[in-house]
């Protein structure tokens, strides 16, 4: 058995559209116009079902915001850097990073800006230079009274580990051997015969 989902963009414009009237908040049934003006019926005849993708709801964006701190704390693993969202970091980034027409396309864009470059400076040459733990939290612009992200260091920061060096090989103590006994002396005049020694015979003239 084979399943066949295909997508198309076809009536995201008219959607995008604000709807006529005071009853209405939005435009409902122009993405089925659109797509039967797109596809012929002999195609449409042929599909068993057409769903309509609803906007993203606030949960489903703050699991996209997760998903995006998870692969930057990814790659500042081998620096020993851990990162937390604060509720008000993570509202504010929903807010600023999700668009009803462009979905959560710009979160990426928002945290690059706002955390990914400012905590760059910090991981070089900062409290993080040798790791530790970064909470990201809500506070105020002083110039503009707006809110702005802010980093929090709970636990400062943390001296680095020392390497263990190889432990020094302990000298082995060298076994005594015991002593040689002395070979069986050979024929008067003649030295002590080795261990496989073969003894002289006189040649004959």
């Amino acid at each position: 058995m084979v399943i066949l989902i295909m997508t198309t963009n076809a009536g995201a414009s008219e959607l995008a559209k604000s709807a006529y009237g005071f009853t209405r908040a939005k435009r409902e049934g122009d993405d089925v116009e659109a797509i039967n003006r797109m596809f012929a019926p002999e195609f449409r005849n042929r599909l068993d079902a057409t769903i309509t993708f609803a906007h993203l709801s606030q949960e489903v964006i703050a699991e996209v915001v997760e998903k995006f701190v998870m692969q930057l704390e990814a790659q500042l693993a081998d620096r020993n850097v851990t990162i937390e969202l604060s509720d008000g970091a993570i509202k504010w980034l929903i807010e600023q990073g999700y668009d009803e027409q462009m979905g959560a396309r710009p979160m990426a864009r928002v945290i690059q800006e706002h955390i990914k470059k400012p905590l760059a400076d910090v991981v070089l040459f900062g409290v993080l230079k040798s790791g530790g733990h970064v909470r990201v939290v809500l506070a105020k612009d002083e110039e503009t009274g707006r809110d702005k992200l802010s980093f929090e260091y709970p636990e400062g920061p943390i001296t680095p580990k020392q390497e263990k060096l190889p432990e020094p090989r302990k000298n082995r103590v060298k076994r005594r051997s015991s002593p040689r006994k002395p070979r069986p002396a050979g024929p008067k005049g003649s030295p002590p015969a080795g261990r496989g020694s073969v003894p002289k015979v006189p040649l004959k003239v």
